[in-house]
């Protein structure tokens, strides 16, 4: 193996022509292994998997059933099938990363392997195989990448017994669109072999560039690009400023890859002290916990912002970094309040927005905070369904700055994901320039906006076949309910929410059940496609009022009510209580 240290990139030019600077941007080292570089493409003879197709969020399973022989390489070439054109994937340059999970390493060199069987020019990894799931936008987008390939199963458990999973993104950084989903997924029905190179391993914990077969693998900084975007957006002196005042921040990385990111930026950067991230270590299995920030996955942090003495801000992020939590003092902000409070102060507190916002928008089932906000902004707020993809054209096409998710999942056109730790460093920036507590800026935007009392009920493992066997019979009828009595009101509209893009005009429907009641009272009910294991049922509650100090549940209990009769929660599925509320 040649080494070249400290080369200057005109000094490395001659060695390798046609090489770019923008390949290693702060990579010091360049690592050529003649070995790997004259090792012969294999064509493996393979037969398809019948359990292949990507959902919302990529393709996610037991981890058990990705350690099968030939699942992820089948998986990986049907991706790249989908995407290869005539001049094949030469002049590309593919991003590999994921949250740090088990297996993860393990997927990542398979992948690696057969990408550059394939032919890219060029493949990005970020070092330890980490990248966070913004992060990944982030690079793809800052390094002109064709997309990448996560390995991540979000929020969901991690280790040998948990999930995990594959999910691609495309070039604009954001999640694969159904159309590319579909391609992939018809690949995988018909895939008779898969390309790879018998190599050994890359070594994936230091920083540089390895030649195997026509392919640079170069090991990049998982930090950087993503930094250098939130320089871009936030004030950090304003930041710095805050935290030398005396300000405190607890922050929950649930042992996910977000941890890494917090410590730099957080602890590194502006100056918050020692300690400010807790649990800030990526782990395999994410330390045994439900790497989900939420307020029965992180009862610890909730637990912290409730005693005396309790630090100003609290946060949490889930295992991939796309999720995040705010809560302050004996104080939990909802994802619906946060997304309206940072449209609400970014062209104010925030210099990346300074300029204002182009649009808001927001997943069907998300509160409508947001959307008393847009109006006064004057501008429009868009209404999609559940998937950040949606999101993408629209900031695409330069109608939407900020969006946001009812599942903890906040973001803005700086990349094409949600963005966990973004929302926070939005929460510091505002607090910074109001110097105000978490409860009382939420208690202001209450009396200027009114308040969305609201709540997410999940009914986990369900029989998948019960569960799709009520949603479908409800869609049959749901129409019919129009003009009733329901929840001490009128039922004024009910469908079933069916979504006409904007840009494209592409139509998605069965996009989850709505009832619209007369005095704006929503009920909504979806199952997920997030999980592994049977069906989620999520329904959704929210009642708005013009003032903000009644209990949650004391004002959302005719809905509830309504809802378990609609549902026939206790008779088709033995269920009183949802396994989770937030």
């Amino acid at each position: 193996m040649l080494v070249l240290r400290n080369r200057s990139i005109k000094g490395i030019k001659k060695i390798f022509p046609g090489f770019k600077a923008s390949e290693v941007q702060g990579v010091r080292d360049i690592r050529y292994d003649w070995r790997m570089r004259n090792e012969p493409i294999r064509t493996m003879q393979t037969k398809p998997f019948t359990d292949q197709r990507p959902g919302t969020s990529g393709l996610r399973k037991k981890t058990k059933v990705f350690e099968q022989p030939h699942y992820v390489e089948n998986f990986a070439q049907a991706i790249f099938d989908s995407l290869k054109d005539k001049s094949g994937f030469s002049k590309e340059t593919l991003a590999i990363g994921g949250d740090g999970r088990y297996f993860n390493r393990t997927a990542i060199q398979k992948i690696i392997r057969i990408a550059a069987a394939n032919g890219f020019r060029q493949v990005l990894v970020g070092r330890s195989g980490f990248l966070s799931t913004p992060a990944m936008s982030a690079l793809i987008r800052r390094r002109n990448a064709l997309g990448g390939i996560l390995l991540t199963a979000s929020h969901n458990p991690g280790g040998a017994d948990g999930d995990f999973g594959i999910k691609y993104n495309v070039r604009n950084g954001g999640p694969a669109p159904e159309g590319v989903t579909e391609r992939i997924y018809e690949e995988t029905k018909k895939i008779e072999r898969y390309l790879t190179l018998e190599s050994g391993d890359v070594n994936l914990e230091r920083e540089g560039t390895t030649v195997l077969g026509n392919t640079h693998v170069t090991i990049v900084d998982p930090l950087f690009d993503y930094t250098e975007v939130q320089k871009g957006l936030f004030d950090f002196s304003a930041m710095q400023a805050l935290f030398q005042s005396g300000f405190r921040l607890r922050f929950d990385a649930m042992h996910g890859i977000t941890g890494i990111y917090a410590r730099h930026i957080l602890e590194e950067l502006l100056g918050a002290p020692a300690g400010t991230v807790v649990r800030g270590e990526p782990l395999e299995d994410f330390g045994g916990i439900h790497p989900d920030p939420n307020q029965l996955h992180a009862a610890g942090l909730v637990q912290s912002m409730s005693m005396s003495g309790a630090p100003d801000l609290g946060a949490a992020c889930d295992g991939d970094g796309d999720r995040n939590m705010i809560l302050g003092r004996n104080f939990f902000v909802t994802p619906g309040d946060s997304l309206a409070l940072i449209a609400q102060h970014a062209a104010e507190c925030l210099p990346g927005y300074s300029s204002g916002l182009k649009g808001a928008a927001r997943s069907m089932p998300t509160s409508t905070a947001v959307d008393r906000v847009a109006a006064k902004l004057g501008i429009r707020c868009h209404e999609t369904p559940t998937g950040w993809k949606f999101f993408g054209n629209l900031m695409d096409a330069g109608m939407c700055t900020i969006c946001g998710e009812e599942s903890f999942g906040t973001g803005s056109d700086h990349v094409r994901e949600k963005d966990g730790l973004w929302a926070v460093l939005a929460w510091l920036g505002i607090l910074a320039v109001r110097r105000t507590s978490v409860a009382r800026l939420v208690a202001d935007h209450w009396e200027t906006f009114g308040r969305s009392y609201y709540q997410r009920h999940d009914y986990e493992r369900l029989d998948l076949k019960s569960a799709s066997e009520m949603i479908a019979g409800l869609r049959e009828t749901i129409a019919g309910l129009a003009g009733t009595e329901m929840a001490d009101t009128r039922v004024l509209n009910a469908d079933d929410f069916q979504y006409t893009d904007p840009v494209d005009g592409s139509i998605s429907m069965r996009q989850g059940i709505r009832i619209i009641l007369a005095d704006e009272s929503r009920l909504i009910g979806r199952l997920s496609g997030t999980g592994t294991e049977g069906a989620t049922l999520r329904l959704y509650f929210e009642r708005c009022r013009p003032d903000g100090g009644e209990p949650v549940e004391e004002m959302l209990r005719p809905l509830v009510s309504a809802a378990e009769e609609l549902f026939q929660l206790k008779r088709r599925f033995h269920r009183d209580t949802p396994s989770v509320i937030t």
